[in-house]
């Protein structure tokens, strides 16, 4: 007795999307016009199109599992083990499991016949072409926000035919090979299948005397200034889409978009982590000791922050001032200025601070020293 599973290749527990794609490779495969001369590829075609509609009708199936093939039959549900009387029969079952469209985008019908099925031409109107740019702006300017204006060459529609590629609307006939459908129809086998007519690409109409500003293709190269609005918080490697910014659509198409990739250029003092601005702020030992006030800038103010650095800081030391940061892009708050202190060792000493440096030694303590201290007494263990 038939397996219908065993014929489409596919396990017992197979969920419907793999009957599917089981079925229709097969299908492909063994399709009669693809296999004229071959009455064996027929069989088989037949074969895989009769398990393809039990398995894929659930109530079907179910009862195919409990019960085998014999007990669909005559029951109104299907054929059961009987074979499909007809070519034709199996081809609606392979039209129903087409009936969709493919991964791509096209019907499976255009790879597999290199045509449409049954019917008019592919969309002719297409999008233009999308464009790409770089723009650099400053670290203030990505800070506060800003307007710039860029160059682009971009295909516009022309100015001379207004897109149609005609010198004058006379000059635009019905094209006489495809009788103005922009497709032609051809018959195979069982299908009427539809081709982009090669004359006139699919616009069912063709010119007898092309724009002498655009030769016939209906655009031409310009140059295009574009103002880009730079949002405040804009960071290194953002980019910005500017809708409708690209090359003129085809045949009624929209225009293609433009896409800019913003640089921004570091900065001498400030560093950027997120939203947060850094400074790396060295300090003498002394200052670091004694504590100790400093004053900071603002990257978008003139008005410095006042900073007071605790006595005892040691290197390594962070630093919040709350709000001091960059406006996030997307309007979340802002982010804080974060003072990474450096407490720097002196360097190119003097005979005098070098004695200062040596009373101070002698009266140093491990006091005053609590890492050190406590480093020490871990090496304790070693000795």
């Amino acid at each position: 007795m038939i397996d219908y599973y065993q014929v489409l290749g596919v396990s017992r527990d197979a969920n419907q999307s793999e009957i599917k794609k089981a079925y229709r490779k097969l299908a492909l495969n063994y399709h009669p016009d693809k296999n004229a001369d071959n009455p064996d590829a027929e069989k088989k075609f037949k074969e895989v199109s009769e398990a393809y509609e039990v398995l894929s009708d659930e109530q079907k199936r179910h009862t195919y599992d409990q019960y085998g093939a014999d007990a669909l039959k005559g029951a109104g549900m299907g054929r059961g083990n009987r074979p499909f009387s007809s070519t034709e029969e199996a081809l609606r079952t392979f039209m129903g499991a087409f009936g969709g469209s493919s991964s791509s985008g096209d019907s499976v019908f255009d790879s597999f016949f290199g045509g449409s099925f049954g019917g008019g031409p592919k969309e002719y109107a297409r999008q233009g072409v999308s464009k790409k740019a770089q723009l650099s702006v400053s670290f203030e300017e990505a800070a506060k926000g800003i307007e710039k204006e860029i160059a682009v060459m971009n295909y516009a529609a022309c100015d001379k035919c207004k897109g149609n590629g005609a010198r004058s609307s006379s000059d635009i006939k019905t094209c006489l090979t495809c009788h103005g459908t922009g497709h032609l129809q051809q018959a195979r086998g069982f299908f009427s299948i539809s081709n982009t007519c090669p004359h006139c690409h699919g616009s069912g109409k063709t010119i007898t005397t092309p724009c002498s500003a655009c030769h016939g293709v209906g655009k031409i190269k310009k140059k295009e200034r574009v103002k880009i609005p730079i949002p405040a918080g804009i960071d290194d490697g953002m980019r910005l889409r500017m809708t409708g910014y690209g090359d003129v659509g085809d045949h009624g198409g929209p225009p293609g978009d433009l896409y800019v990739y913003i640089k921004v250029k570091p900065h001498e003092v400030f560093i950027r982590e997120g939203d947060d601005l850094i400074i790396n702020l060295p300090i003498s030992i002394t200052e670091a000791a004694l504590g100790c006030k400093r004053d900071l800038p603002r990257l978008l103010s003139k008005k410095p922050i006042r900073l007071t650095i605790p006595p005892g800081t040691q290197t390594g030391k962070v630093l919040h001032v709350k709000g001091e940061g960059l406006k996030n892009v997307h309007g979340h708050g802002t982010g804080d200025l974060l003072i990474h202190i450096h407490v720097e060792t002196p360097v190119n000493l003097s005979s005098k601070q070098k004695a200062l440096l040596e009373d101070f030694k002698a009266t140093e303590s491990r006091e005053n020293s609590p890492q050190k201290k406590s480093f020490l007494d871990k090496l304790k263990i070693f000795f």
